[in-house]
């Protein structure tokens, strides 16, 4: 097998695991990404497999049904690029759905060295919140070019 087919090998297993993310799977992260990896999102930016796995774990306590749908994907080099939506329910059964894109970095052995996560989060997650998305509203649309 090639470097090429077995980075593309490589990318397809994580994009299965985001994609069947559950908190029984959390485990396999271990056998997946480097001992120090990276994860960068909004939110947090931390290294290691036991930071990264407990942030996952987080989130199946803070939302319901959380789903991973990678849309596609492209590979240059070491690096993937997935673009993903993510939908889940909040604790007050509010429907949310959320689009990115990861920049996924992989090791000469295949594993993910880093993940970072690139999205709107003024947008898509406090544009919606009560008091900030009336405030991110009015911002947006006093900066939003006129024609």
């Amino acid at each position: 097998m090639t470097k090429t087919a077995s980075l593309d090998t490589a990318v397809a297993a994580y994009v299965a695991f985001y994609e069947a993310l559950s908190p029984e799977s959390l485990d396999r992260l271990d056998t997946l990404c480097t001992t120090d990896v990276r994860f960068r999102d909004p939110f947090n930016d931390v290294r290691g497999v036991a930071s990264y796995r407990a942030i996952l774990a987080r989130m199946f306590e803070d939302v319901s049904a959380p789903r991973f749908q990678v849309r596609d994907w492209a590979r240059t080099n070491q690096i993937a690029y997935l673009r993903w939506d993510f939908t889940f329910r909040s604790r007050n059964g509010t429907s949310w759905h959320i689009e990115g894109v990861s920049e996924v970095h992989f090791d000469e052995e295949g594993l993910v060295a880093a993940h970072l996560d690139h999205w709107d989060s003024g947008v898509q997650f406090f544009g919606r919140l009560p008091l900030l998305g009336s405030l991110i509203r009015l911002v947006r649309k006093r900066l939003a070019l006129r024609t």
